[in-house]
């Protein structure tokens, strides 16, 4: 095997930053002691153990090889050396050293990149945010903007920072990098991750017609960001200085900043209902949901999805431009896992009839008492005078405290049932038959547990009378799950299904939601019978998806799509499902 295709995934952890790899950039390379190797979804992986330790050399040919740790005892040999050299010949033939790492003279509107600059000063904007004043040398090929900040709140020289004023760069550092930002003292070199520039619209407030550029660090670690200071000793810093002292500044005084944009400004600002790049104040904000594996997935544009086969796995990041239905009641149905197949929770006035119907016929007296259960008859004071059956099962031989006996009711109507549910563990609708009682009709609940109302599969069930109830009375286990499986059901699992249209600026995508109750975090089997979960339902959908506001200011979701083919009558479809995604739990 060509083991220069070899590779190794490590996801290290620990409660002190100082005790993980000082990584400045890719290409450095990293000696580590106690690492465990381990095999996860067919994939080698590495793991931290008690013990672990690592060393992390420049990997920049011709630098000399002092290592960075926080340990202070370690060894390290001559064959070590060789190993470093070894590497570094290495990677100058396969890895590039600049990555993401840009010049400012060479950066342009809506762009991530690295940078390596100096720090020529700094204020505190607000309680989440800080601005940096920075400069590597070269001059930004656009006009930029300039933060507001209170008077007397800049540290730095005032006189060098007006002598760089068409060299420095403003960039607002938020969140989590703020705290950091704050410690930053003025003249250190640093590596800024994942830095982003954003389009300043032209607005009849400002002074300039011409449209300035943004430069954000924005809160979270994804995609690598955030900021590190270099040490002195550093090649890139080393670099850097020498850059920096043969620049003069008095030869851009006078300069007026070109605008190479190459970013139609006319298109982007002219819609309030479009979603962009430029959308993204502080874009890589936490999303409003969350995903729950396959994290090493990148990031695909919806105009991607489109142009490709089916079936796929996609990680996505857009924002909810509308759903259906809108009325979020309806959005629960029932779905058999056998079938697949999808039906509606029946409504209350078509389960009154059917139950109506079996309340005329006459209870059967030779299946009443039986080891498996009590009876006890009732005769309704009405002009039909219907006899009414219930059934208390008992446990080993023994009736229970009601909150644990499982009940059937022969000859009840809706009223009475939801009546007996509130006392009871759970309560079975039956009728009589020739020689056993046996489950009413599947187009009413097999089982009342508390307030969840069980249905069953009419195309997969294969019913059976309810003395094979008599296989769980020991374990006394009257779960919906047992209780079904006992009585030959396949039961039918309440689900959210939604149509979901997703905009990412690149292209939309119309995808299916069918969760029962991870996505919300809401049980679909309880949502219909509880006012409070409807309302923070409806209090979710609002926040993805709020009425009255641009798309622009809606929030971002990141979420795992699979296409899938379906074929119709005429032609083969390719659909699309959102799966192992959760909303946030802020949201809740």
């Amino acid at each position: 095997m060509d083991q220069s295709n070899v590779k190794l995934t490590c996801m290290l952890f620990s409660v002190n930053l100082d005790t993980l790899p000082v990584i400045y950039k890719v290409g450095d390379i990293v000696r580590f002691h106690r690492l465990k190797i381990q095999q996860y979804k067919n994939e080698i992986q590495g793991v931290t153990t008690v013990g672990f330790s690592s060393l992390t050399f420049e990997g920049t040919l011709g630098t000399p090889i002092i290592p960075r740790t926080s340990s202070k005892i370690y060894t390290f040999t001559t064959d070590d050396q060789k190993t470093v050299e070894t590497l570094r010949v290495w990677a100058a033939n396969h890895i590039s050293s600049s990555g993401t790492l840009i010049k400012l003279s060479d950066v342009k509107a809506m762009q991530y990149f690295d940078l390596t600059c100096q720090l020529v000063g700094k204020a505190e904007v607000d309680g989440s945010s800080v601005l940096l004043k920075v400069w590597d040398g070269t001059k930004p090929p656009f006009p930029s903007w300039k933060v507001l900040f209170e008077d007397g709140a800049l540290e730095g020289d005032i006189g060098r920072i007006n002598q760089l004023q068409n060299l420095i760069v403003d960039i607002l550092v938020y969140d989590n990098h703020a705290a950091l930002a704050k410690c930053l003292k003025v003249g250190t070199f640093l590596r800024i991750y994942s830095l982003h520039t954003k389009i300043q619209p032209v607005t009849p407030k400002k002074l300039s017609n011409v449209p300035h550029l943004e430069f954000h660090l924005h809160g979270g670690t994804c995609y690598g960001r955030g900021i590190k200071v270099l040490p002195e000793n550093n090649c890139d810093v080393e670099e850097l200085k020498r850059f920096l002292d043969s620049v003069n500044p008095a030869e851009y005084q006078n300069l007026e900043n070109i605008c190479d944009l190459e970013f139609d400004i006319s298109n982007n600002f002219s819609s309030q209902d479009f979603v962009s790049p430029c959308d993204l104040e502080r874009c890589q904000q936490l999303s409003a949901t969350v995903l729950t594996d396959h994290q090493y997935l990148e990031t695909t544009p919806l105009s991607d999805i489109l142009k490709r086969d089916a079936p796929q796995q996609y990680r996505i990041r857009a924002k909810l431009r509308n759903y259906e239905p809108q009325k979020l009641y309806q959005s629960v149905k029932l779905h058999c896992p056998k079938c697949h197949m999808l039906q509606e929770v029946p409504h209350e006035s078509d389960l009154e009839l059917v139950l109506q119907e079996v309340a005329t016929e006459y209870p059967d007296p030779k299946l009443q008492n039986t080891s498996l259960y009590n009876s006890e008859v009732w005769t309704t004071q009405n002009q039909q005078e219907r006899k009414i059956v219930i059934h208390f099962v008992k446990n080993d031989g023994i009736l229970q405290t009601p909150e644990d006996t499982l009940i059937m009711i022969e000859g009840g109507i809706l009223s009475e049932i939801y009546q007996l549910s509130k006392k009871f563990k759970g309560v079975i609708p039956v009728k009589s038959s020739q020689e056993d009682l046996i489950i009413v009709d599947l187009a009413v609940p097999f089982l009342i547990h508390g307030k969840v109302w069980h249905y069953g599969c009419k195309q997969c069930s294969k019913l059976k009378t309810i003395q094979n109830l008599n296989s769980i009375i020991k374990e006394a286990s009257w779960t919906p799950a047992c209780i079904a499986q006992a009585l030959g059901i396949v039961p039918l699992q309440y689900v959210f299904v939604m149509t979901f249209t997703l905009d990412d600026g690149t292209g939309t995508l119309k995808v299916y939601l069918m969760d029962s109750e991870n996505f919300f975090q809401i049980p679909a089997s309880e949502i219909l019978n509880s006012d409070d979960l409807q309302k923070n339902m409806e209090m979710i959908m609002y926040m993805l998806c709020p009425p009255g506001k641009k798309i622009g200011e809606y929030p971002w979701l990141e979420c795992f799509v699979k296409s899938y083919n379906v074929r119709n009558e005429v032609e083969q479809e390719i659909c699309y499902r959102i799966f192992d995604t959760v909303v946030a739990e802020d949201l809740i």
